[in-house]
């Protein structure tokens, strides 16, 4: 696990405010699973940058203009919570149903669930499945290829399943303005 913590993520807010981080996860009122497979190591992003590094930038500036309201939950062939709001490096496959697995222990607590993803599950049924079982709403952005219709294509599917948003942030640029809006909206 990182040991960075970016500014306005749900431990660094625990940390200035003397609180545990349990207490500061009372204050959360989206969580964010991000994609962090292989394929989020590609440099096809801004500048020929990787997705993941521009996913990091673009995630810290959400996690600062919403201190302490952002959960991060990653997933590539398992998923773990990420206190400190920065995602690791990319390694191995896109284990997306782990990750709502994880993420389903803050079903129905009033908050909503946005998925960020190249889309292209180990399992889209299996997804598809499990994002049936939340109360709460999933949006979804796809920050894969913009000519990729097949994972587009799938989370939009699984935003539909679970009453929620879908845009697109092809290669992870505009992942703040794509998710600003879903930021806005409350179950």
């Amino acid at each position: 696990m990182s040991t960075a913590i970016v500014e306005g993520s749900i431990q660094s807010v625990a940390n200035r405010q003397h609180k545990s981080l349990a207490e500061s996860f009372l204050n959360v009122t989206h969580v964010i699973l991000c994609d962090v497979s292989r394929s989020m190591d590609t440099p096809d992003s801004r500048g020929g940058r990787r997705r993941i590094d521009v996913a990091r930038e673009e995630l810290a500036k959400l996690q600062a203009e919403h201190p302490g309201k952002l959960a991060l939950v990653c997933f590539s062939s398992h998923a773990q919570v990420m206190p400190g709001g920065v995602p690791p490096e990319p390694d191995g496959t896109t284990n997306l149903v782990d990750g709502l697995v994880l993420a389903r222990k803050w079903d129905g607590l009033g908050i909503t669930f946005v998925v960020v993803s190249d889309g292209e599950p180990n399992s889209e049924d299996a997804a598809l499945a499990e994002a049936k079982q939340f109360t709460s709403r999933i949006d979804t952005v796809y920050v894969g290829p913009p000519d990729d219709r097949r994972g587009a294509n799938f989370l939009r599917r699984l935003a539909a399943a679970a009453g929620g948003q879908h845009a697109t942030a092809a290669r992870v640029m505009g992942l703040v303005d794509a998710m600003r809006p879903m930021l806005a909206a409350q179950n």
